[in-house]
């Protein structure tokens, strides 16, 4: 929602029209901004099994739920709850720092548990408190996006779009899949109101419950772009921003999805390159016919899987899916080799569990609901398609990532949102001309397949704040340990944002 809702002149409870202060709630969301939040134990807290595991490492470990409203044009209406993990900083405070691993979809509370173990010698654990934070329709939140079982997951059926991959779909298809997220999801209503600036609005609430004047917010991947609405939206209440893995928001959606598989696609051929040195590399000595060789080895599982120990089978787009799933870090890459010598051996095994991590899949068999989230919050910040603009994309898209060509043409592609009940809310570009914000640090790997490096330099310069670049070939570092010159970085920016950093390069 457009933040001028919160600029407006509101009727108080006599009728008595009132100023309000640039980003300061009104009269109808006070009861929301003045919640006390309980924290307690975090039983009950977990969707999955990881996350109880990751919840229970210590007891100092707290969860709690601020209630927000679902539709703030109606904060008198149905609610929503956002569920918190929050560390206690160890030593002498500054405030709490929230945290979001990006996605869209990703579950932040797991994410607070991870920080406090990769930052357990860092000044940032010592002087924040680290809040993580699932958003509005994410994981312990609720209501939370619910579109497919487990079962549907587990046999890749769970489909939200095609523009990658083998699969085609209708508009009866397309009706369908909305009308079952509603159902499973608590209704139309909830579908409308999962957009970022829905979830900017939230962060507000939650910078205030936790008894903060002013955020300080580390986001990752599709985080940053929560970052850059929020200071859009609240620049005058923004302590600190760390964007790592930056989103452009002078990109719109078609533009985007191409440089980011143009991103994966060079990230491939550099995989391709470093296997091609070896003699029993699956895709050849020769990196130039990579792309062909490996079209070769999966195409055919589009008709004919292969088997997967304990599993059904693996198909096409599990395998695609698999691979660019690992193309996210190059440390994965020799995984990927592994999994395509299989793939030509006739199984699916290490494919299969490379999926299984990116999905989050339980050894119980259980899915957080990642892939629903990213799909709703997506439907509600995106651009729209017609069928023929969408089968343009696919096309687009195989032509600058021709080694997820499967061969079998982009007819068949359809935007999965378009019966969504509400129309995108996000608008491009966003973020730009704020006036007040302080100083933000952007963070870009210069080999990031996903958030290429040009989007980082976009953010920081749309900005007006520091960019940091990272020589290396993952996407994000802030939170990985990899690199103790971005460690020092971070936490010097975090503890005093008025200060330049003293670097501003650093390699993994």
């Amino acid at each position: 929602m457009s933040p001028i809702f919160l600029l407006a002149l509101l009727l108080s409870a006599c009728g008595r029209v009132e100023s309000v202060e640039p980003g300061q709630p009104g009269p109808e969301l006070r009861q929301f901004y003045d919640q006390q939040p309980s924290f307690a134990s975090c039983d009950g807290y977990a969707t999955t099994a990881a996350d109880a595991q990751a919840f229970a490492v210590d007891p100092e470990f707290r969860c709690a739920r601020v209630e927000v409203p679902l539709n703030y044009d109606n904060p008198g209406g149905r609610t929503a709850s956002i569920a918190l993990l929050r560390v206690p900083a160890r030593g002498e405070r500054i405030g709490s720092l929230l945290l979001n691993p990006g996605g869209p979809g990703g579950a932040g509370m797991s994410m607070a548990a991870v920080a406090a173990e990769n930052w357990a010698d860092s000044p940032i654990a010592e002087r924040f408190d680290l809040i993580g934070f699932d958003p509005r329709g994410v994981g312990a939140s609720k209501p939370a996006i619910d579109c497919f079982t487990d079962a549907e997951l587990d046999a890749g059926t769970a489909i939200t779009s095609v523009t990658v991959g083998s699969g085609t779909v209708t508009a009866a298809d397309s009706r369908r899949l909305v009308d079952r997220c509603a159902e499973r999801s608590g209704g139309m209503d909830v579908l409308a109101h999962v957009g970022t600036r829905d979830a900017v609005r939230d962060m507000d609430i939650l910078r205030a419950v936790l008894g903060d004047e002013r955020l300080s917010f580390l986001g990752q991947s599709y985080g940053t772009r929560l970052g850059a609405v929020y200071a859009e939206t609240f620049p005058h209440h923004v302590r600190a921003m760390v964007l790592d893995g930056a989103i452009d928001p002078h990109t719109g959606t078609d533009e985007r999805r191409i440089t980011q598989w143009t991103g994966f696609q060079r990230a491939f051929d550099k995989m391709a390159a470093a296997c091609a040195t070896r003699p029993d590399c699956p895709l050849g000595t020769d990196p130039g016919a990579a792309t062909r060789n490996f079209q070769n080895l999966l195409r055919p599982l589009i008709d004919r899987p292969v088997p997967v120990t304990d599993r059904t089978e693996l198909d096409y787009n599990g395998a695609w899916g698999a691979v660019v799933a690992g193309l996210y870090n190059s440390a994965a890459w020799p995984a990927i080799e592994k999994g395509l010598t299989e793939i030509a051996a006739g199984r699916g095994d290490t494919l299969s569990a490379i999926g299984e991590i990116f999905a989050g899949r339980g050894p119980d068999g259980r899915y957080p609901n990642f892939t629903e989230a990213v799909y709703a919050i997506n439907c509600m910040d995106e651009q729209r398609h017609t069928a023929a603009q969408e089968v343009e994309l696919k096309r687009r898209i195989q032509e600058v990532a021709p080694f997820l060509d499967s061969g079998r043409g982009a007819d068949g592609a359809r935007d999965m949102c378009e019966f969504w009940p509400a129309q995108p809310t996000l608008g491009f570009p966003y973020a730009t001309d704020i006036e007040g914000l302080p100083p933000t640090l952007t963070i870009s790997v210069t080999g990031d397949p996903s958030t290429p490096y040009e989007g980082g330099v976009s953010l920081a310069e749309t900005l007006g704040g520091t960019l940091l670049t990272v020589d290396g070939e993952q996407h994000t570092i802030a939170l990985s340990g990899a690199s103790d010159c971005v460690n020092d970085a971070v936490a010097q920016y975090l503890l005093d944002p008025q200060r330049p950093i003293t670097e501003r390069r650093c390699t993994l």
